[in-house]
């Protein structure tokens, strides 16, 4: 199995149905992971630094982690199966003697980059996930064109 990952960000988060499109890629090709209302929001709270009157639950997981001298190293979106992706959040903690350990946690992709986001962490997708997706720069494109035109909503 090919284990390289490939460097992604998020390009923009956008209204669908009931839940919202998060656009991931590079330069080189963008995909689309559909997520629900709620998380979709606190990825875009976290892309535009959003202050919020209340922690919501990614805030108190990040709150906790750092307690704990934890953090998000970095997120890999590992594998797609029958339409649905899967992730691992791989964190660093350092105990009270100040030895390190890293932890690869399972997770939903769109918990995982909303916990990436708010920790500044980087996107991975492996490569063959990476090679599977279909490539959706052209829908991007025409979603900013009509935006720049029309004027839409933003992320």
């Amino acid at each position: 199995m090919n284990k390289s990952v490939v460097p992604v960000e998020i390009r923009t988060v956008l209204p669908f149905n009931a839940g919202r499109a998060v656009f991931i890629g590079n330069e080189e090709k963008v995909f689309v992971i559909y997520v629900d209302e709620s998380v979709g929001a606190a990825i875009t709270m976290f892309i535009n630094d959003t202050p919020k009157e209340r922690p919501l639950t990614h805030d108190l997981i990040g709150h906790l982690m750092s307690a704990l001298g934890a953090k998000v190293e970095r997120v890999i979106i590992n594998d797609l199966k029958s339409e649905t992706y899967f992730a691992r959040l791989i964190v660093s903690a350092e105990n009270e003697l100040f030895e390190k350990k890293i932890i690869e946690l399972d997770g939903r992709p769109s918990d995982c980059i909303a916990l990436a986001i708010q920790q500044k962490a980087p996107i991975y997708v492996s490569r063959d996930v990476w090679d599977e997706v279909e490539d959706r720069t052209d829908v991007l494109r025409q979603i900013e064109e009509s935006d720049q035109q029309g004027g839409g909503e933003e992320t």
